[in-house]
């Protein structure tokens, strides 16, 4: 199966150099994506040969996620808490654990098929999730993976282990993590946060990782509530901990958030190969404070935490935001935003290569041009402009609509979940 884009004007994701011509997409790995003359007549196309007319339209690398939460996907306009939270803890102890604890596996289905249709339409073609359902872990990891399959969106999941629920349901977690690596899934070993999981839990977390040659996915100083939890108990702090029992080491290891970090962690971190992930409108929504991420070497990432599927979206925030807390700048963003790519190449996840496409409708009232594109990106450029979309070389958005499964269907069943799990809370 090969998809031609004809007369396309094609950006290179990494140098921003534009290029103008017909293009060949395919399947193979070998060959994913090439430069041709011309577009072959139709006597010579194969059946499942698709010819896009991209004339006018941009094309380029599609974008990922460097942090999901599908878990929360059926929380927009949920009933109010039981109690108004007051800080941080309370905001997850009185929404986010209660919401997680009554997860059915349909419910997570339903959640997962929902997030991969949004993240679809947004030009998202690979999603690094962190899910959470206490009650509901056992195929909990296939049932996302299922899903994401299904609409054609590429992932590197993992299981949010944690002691908040007890004992029984932290072994339950690391269970699920051992099943899903030993099928050989592309997969981290999740972790909730310092403050929820005691030594035995992140000893037993991270010799899980090492064993399939795996990395650790967690949250790290969030809220200060983290760090004060983590002197308290351990007399250390957050980044200090986990360089400790060594999930620094982990080249796949992936640290979300990291705010509220002092200068000796920030040097564990520049001299390591983990990974830290911003989420910055979830910073915001929380009120936990805001980082100068640049401190932390060139690996940082983009991540949603859940708020949305929108990965455009978050780089302008991300921007807006550093504008005032590291003063970023345009090339800054640009490769904070397309950074998922890098960690994912130099992991060798599979899923993310030159045959994954958007295409952009882009109706700018003024030029844009190498010289000129990182205004565009920052300024112009929205979720609305993606068209199509190419995933591992196969059309799964075409003009906007969905091609893999009914959106509807998904979208129905998805509010069927919603009622159901609202009705629960």
């Amino acid at each position: 199966m090969t998809i031609y884009l004809k007369e396309a004007t094609y950006i290179d994701w990494e140098t921003l150099k534009f290029k103008h011509g017909n293009l060949a997409i395919s399947t193979r790995l070998e060959k994913p994506l090439e430069f041709i003359d011309q577009i072959p007549d139709d006597n010579r196309l194969n059946v499942q040969d698709r010819v896009v007319d991209c004339e006018g339209k941009l094309v380029t690398k599609s974008f990922a996620c460097g942090h999901h939460h599908i878990y929360s996907t059926l929380s927009r306009g949920m009933p109010a808490p039981a109690k108004d939270p007051e800080n941080f803890v309370e905001k997850l102890k009185y929404v986010w654990w209660n919401l997680d604890k009554n997860l059915t596996l349909d419910m997570i289905r339903a959640s997962a098929l929902a997030s991969a249709l949004y993240c679809a339409k947004n030009g998202v073609t690979f999603v690094i999730d962190h899910h959470a359902s206490p009650f509901a872990i056992e195929g909990s990891l296939n049932a996302i993976r299922e899903a994401f399959e299904a609409v054609g969106i590429s992932h590197l999941l993992c299981y949010e282990i944690s002691e908040r629920d007890g004992l029984e349901v932290r072994d339950q977690g690391l269970a699920e993590t051992r099943q899903y690596l030993s099928e050989n899934n592309p997969g981290l070993v999740g972790l909730h946060a310092s403050f929820t999981i005691g030594n035995d839990t992140l000893q037993k977390a991270i010799a899980l990782a090492e064993e399939f040659s795996s990395g650790v996915h967690i949250h790290v100083a969030e809220d200060r509530a983290d760090q004060d939890d983590c002197l308290e108990k351990y007399g250390t702090r957050v980044v200090e901990r986990l360089h400790q029992f060594g999930a620094l080491a982990l080249p796949k290891t992936i640290l979300a958030h990291c705010i509220h970090l002092e200068e000796k962690e920030v040097d564990l971190l520049k001299n390591s190969p983990a990974w830290v992930v911003e989420n910055i409108e979830s910073n915001a929504n929380n009120n936990v404070g805001f980082a100068n991420h640049q401190q932390y070497s060139n690996r940082v990432m983009l991540g949603t935490d859940g708020m949305h599927s929108d990965m455009l979206r978050s780089a302008k925030a991300a921007f807006l935001y550093g504008q005032a807390t590291e003063k970023i700048s345009f090339p800054g963003i640009y490769d904070r935003f397309r950074n998922v790519h890098l960690y994912l190449s130099e992991n060798s996840f599979r899923g993310d290569g030159n045959n994954n496409l958007v295409i952009l409708d882009y109706d700018s009232p003024t030029e844009i041009n190498a010289d000129n594109f990182l205004g565009h990106f920052v300024f112009g450029i929205d979720s609305k402009h993606v068209e199509s979309v190419i995933s591992n070389g196969k059309l799964i958005v075409e003009k906007r609509k969905l091609m893999t499964v009914d959106e509807s269907r998904i979208l129905s069943f998805a509010r069927e979940m919603g009622k159901q799990l609202w009705k629960k809370l």
